[in-house]
């Protein structure tokens, strides 16, 4: 089962996160049919995205991350709140390239250069906005670039997505935030860059059976962590025929009758989770209606 622990270190100069992914992965992989590269640069952005959002304080707060490089994956967008659920998807889900020069899913050249920008929804008047420029296009270290260039919080994020390359099959996901407080001490800071230094790799780490309060013990080791939180996690996406409606209605009058006069029932795919809304004829006409009201 999937789930995220959050944990304090070091009397709280420390704090922590790490999950596991790999079924939430796996229904991402198959709901878009991605290739394994797609698989792993989609599953290393909704893992971080799942601990950056657990980080929000109000149930309603969303955190989205939105990559935007040149590479032949196009975009990857993924939305998370912080009761648990994420959704994603990646503009070209099909993209296949050679293994980098350490034999891993080449998901630097996947992405290429751009921009990294995370929004932070807390239903307030604007969201927050950050934005950084990618700098591997590994997903890990640009996280961790962004924490400490737009909020000037020191962080190591490790991030990993195993996948058998013939079957398309996810074989683990998961990941660690490790973030120090402004109060950390100089003691605190050279301990844990020991213990990063000396880890193994994410996916290495689950494949060796570890779990998330396993992984923190290692990352965390010596430091006094404890547990504060574990949850479950999910994909899990809000779509619904109803929602769909809303929009066609919001296209206004004009264009809901050009649809109507093609004399053809539409269908209309959820780009974040795959699943086609079907709308006839008739239906099409009564969304017309409620766009003569709305005019």
């Amino acid at each position: 089962m999937d789930y995220m622990i959050r944990a304090t270190a070091a009397n709280a100069q420390v704090r922590a996160f790490a999950v596991t992914t790999r079924d939430l992965v796996a229904h991402a992989r198959d709901a878009h049919d991605l290739s394994a590269v797609a698989t792993a640069a989609l599953g290393r952005t909704m893992s971080a995205a799942l601990m950056m959002a657990d980080m929000l304080k109000g149930p309603s707060d969303l955190l989205t991350v939105k990559i935007d490089g040149d590479g032949p994956i196009g975009g990857i967008l993924v939305t998370a709140d912080n009761l648990g659920g994420v959704k994603g998807y990646v503009e070209n889900p099909d993209v296949d390239l050679p293994n980098n020069a350490m034999g891993h899913l080449n998901v630097g050249g996947a992405v290429g250069h751009g921009t990294l920008t995370v929004i932070r929804d807390m239903g307030m008047k604007d969201p927050y906005v950050g934005q950084t420029a990618i700098q591997t296009g590994e997903i890990a270290e640009d996280i961790t670039y962004y924490y400490a260039v737009s909020e000037q919080i020191p962080s190591s994020v490790g991030l990993g997505v195993l996948v058998n390359r013939n079957e398309k099959k996810v074989l683990q996901a998961g990941g660690f935030i490790v973030q120090l407080m402004p109060f950390a001490e100089e003691e605190t800071i050279a301990k844990l860059e020991k213990n990063l230094m000396g880890i193994d790799a994410v996916t290495t780490m689950l494949s060796a059976g570890d779990t998330p309060e396993q992984m923190l013990e290692k990352v965390l080791d010596g430091l006094n962590p404890v547990i504060t939180a574990r949850n479950p996690v999910e994909f899990r996406c809000n779509c619904g025929k109803e929602r769909y409606e809303r929009a066609l209605v919001l296209l206004g009058h004009e264009e809901v009758q050009k649809i109507v006069d093609d004399g053809e029932p539409i269908e209309i795919k959820c780009q974040f989770c795959g699943k086609t809304y079907r709308f006839s004829q008739e239906e099409l006409q009564a969304v017309l209606k409620k766009t003569e009201k709305k005019a």
